[in-house]
């Protein structure tokens, strides 16, 4: 049988790639196992107490922590587009003045949207003095989708998301570079049933099956397509 280079060289390039993508996404999912078995293992262990000294946030990402300090009121951001058990809401995300110096920000909790005008903040209670805040330390305050940086502007109390980098440079406060997804109850009037972090990592382990699908497909219609070759150059000429 008389090999077609090119269309056999064209069959092993794309087995060789839908195979290489479909350990790639193996090695996703690895990843995302063991990333969740790291939350679940900071999640049970005692948590950290926060101080001025600042903390890198691969150091401290997913930890339980606690700090004691007071809330600067007059730097509250409330995220938009935050919806909880399918109504519309906003996190309440406030500095924490720590006792002993530095600033961390807090994500206090969820609060409901005024239905008809979506600037009128409902009553909620905010502890006055020092307070000691537990939770987990978490990248950012949650990020919600957005075109464009226009719901995120600086100086604005209403927004999209809120990068903390650029929220330090904005408000020149000695952040640490986290925020704290607060566990504690201060009773006062905010939601705290936060949604559990998932990895998704089914979906990395679908797409790792359907890329060797298609290395098998392309292996088969490799073979399908040779056979038929074949069999013409075999068929007698009339």
């Amino acid at each position: 049988m008389k090999i077609r280079w090119m269309p056999a060289l064209l069959i092993l390039i794309v087995v060789a790639v839908t195979v290489r993508l479909g350990f790639w996404q193996r090695d996703r999912a690895h990843q995302k196992e063991a990333l969740e078995a790291r939350i679940t293992q900071f999640e049970n262990a005692p948590a950290q107490q926060l101080s001025a000294a600042p903390v890198a946030l691969k150091d401290i990402e997913f930890h339980r922590v606690k700090a004691v300090g007071r809330f600067l009121t007059d730097y509250v951001v409330y995220l938009d587009n935050r919806p909880y058990n399918d109504q519309p809401g906003f996190y309440v995300v406030m500095p924490l003045k720590l006792a002993d110096g530095g600033v961390v920000l807090v994500n206090r909790g969820w609060l409901p949207r005024n239905q008809d005008n979506r600037t009128t903040i409902a009553p909620y209670t905010t502890p006055e003095g020092d307070v000691e805040v537990e939770g987990i330390a978490r990248a950012d305050a949650s990020k919600a989708f957005e075109l464009g940086q226009g719901g995120s502007a600086p100086h604005q109390r209403i927004r999209q998301n809120l990068d903390v980098t650029a929220y330090a440079a904005e408000t020149g406060l000695p952040l640490q570079p986290f925020v704290i997804q607060q566990s504690s109850d201060d009773h006062d009037g905010l939601v705290r049933n936060w949604p559990v972090p998932t990895m998704d990592v089914g979906r990395n382990y679908g797409y790792m099956l359907q890329w060797w699908g298609m290395a098998v497909a392309a292996v088969a219609f490799g073979l399908y397509a040779a056979r038929r070759a074949a069999k013409k150059e075999q068929a007698p000429t009339v």
